[in-house]
């Protein structure tokens, strides 16, 4: 057994003192340093508690054992909170480090909670005794074996499957993940009443809807990323939910992803903001359909831009425009040679890099604009640095 995994060695005193004693120290200074019992075991553990203080601050608080490779495949314990689920008991089939099992055990009576994996599922034990969470049961087994053969019924099952495969390449397809979801799908609709699946931002929406219909489909992003795609089955109707952690969510009907652009002329209006929508927004195919009412925008990847203020928070970050005028590298030059440009795109072949090299200038923030191109025109939007 690897020593990453072995609660034998990191549940003993010795070791999580040792930990304590030095958590806020350098990880490789740790690693070499003679005086540390088990020293190379001690250094990894802090250096994945220091890069889960933010990500898992619940885990980082009580120390909790942290194996690599599963803090890398884990949720943030901000984006497992906020899943709209609870009841009575809920079968977890993905254990993994266990981030959604500990927030699911906040929301139902009973957790029961798969993982393969047994020395990760001890460390996942020990972790839940850590932190006081009696409300969980950890098996150790595989999905496909669990679900064959069980006869209890669950409100709920939750499924975080494994997007990669053996060679290390992601799966974005239901059926080369594992556990297979489509392969398994019967039987679970017969241990529970509703399902959720997470999967990675890559996947489809509209895919979503035609292999679980009637579901809720929902994009989720944290700090301008994004991070999660769930699909909730049972649903009375399909609906598509984007949610912004931290600043809001909001629900369109399938119909919203066939929204029709509504941008008019680039140079005939008196443009004031440049709005720049939310990658949750983006993904869904939604954005067109949420800012459409309030201003001119040509695709839901790209800009928008509006003669006023937005009349309320709408998932997007906005800017004062300064200037919009056509990508004219030449004249641009003179203004912009040797002076940092922090750059913008959106819906164009320009790259970044190209239009610093043709403009003469390099990164930085003396001017911040955006690029873009519409109508097979290439503008350049200088916005007010914040």
């Amino acid at each position: 057994m690897s020593d990453i995994y072995n609660i034998a060695i990191l549940s003993t005193t010795e070791v999580r003192e040792a930990v304590e004693r030095n958590v806020e120290r350098d990880s490789s200074a740790v690693a070499l340093d003679r005086r540390v019992p088990h020293s190379s075991v001690v250094a990894t553990q802090i250096k994945y508690l220091q890069r889960a203080r933010r990500k898992l601050p619940r885990m980082y608080e009580a120390r909790c054992i942290i194996p690599p490779r599963a803090f890398e495949q884990s949720s943030s314990e901000e984006s497992a909170e906020r899943k709209p689920m609870s009841g009575g008991s809920v079968l977890d089939l993905t254990c993994g480090l266990g981030v959604d099992t500990m927030a699911l055990a906040r929301r139902f009576e009973r957790v029961v909670s798969l993982e393969r994996d047994e020395a990760l599922a001890e460390v996942v034990r020990y972790n839940l005794d850590l932190m006081g969470i009696t409300n969980v049961t950890v098996v150790s087994s595989s999905a496909e074996e669990y679900v064959a053969t069980c006869d209890e019924k669950f409100d709920w099952v939750f499924i975080d499957p494994d997007r990669r495969s053996a060679e290390g390449n992601k799966m974005v397809c239901l059926e080369d993940c594992s556990p297979n979801i489509v392969h398994l799908m019967p039987k679970l609709r017969d241990i529970a009443t509703r399902i959720a699946i997470k999967l990675s931002p890559m996947f489809d929406c509209a895919e979503a809807f035609r292999l679980l219909s009637p579901s809720e489909v929902e994009v989720v992003s944290l700090g301008g990323e994004c991070k999660e795609l769930n699909i909730y089955t049972g649903a009375e109707r399909n609906m598509l939910r984007v949610a912004v952690v931290g600043s809001g969510e909001w629900c369109f009907g399938p119909e919203a992803m066939c929204a029709m652009p509504n941008g008019g002329s680039v140079e005939g209006g008196d443009w004031r903001y440049l709005h720049l929508p939310d990658v949750a927004l983006q993904k869904a195919r939604v954005a067109i359909a949420q800012l459409a009412p309030y201003a001119s925008i040509w695709s839901n990847n790209g800009f928008a831009l509006s003669c006023e203020p937005l009349p309320c928070e709408l998932g997007c970050r906005s800017y004062e425009i300064v200037s919009i005028e056509e990508y004219r590298p030449k004249e641009l030059k003179r203004r912009y040679k040797g002076k940092g440009i922090d750059l913008i795109k959106r819906d164009t072949t320009l790259s970044v890099d190209a239009v610093r090299k043709a403009l003469g200038a390099r990164a930085g923030s003396e001017a911040l604009m955006a690029i873009t191109t519409i109508d097979g025109t290439n503008y350049v939007i200088t916005l007010k640095n914040r």
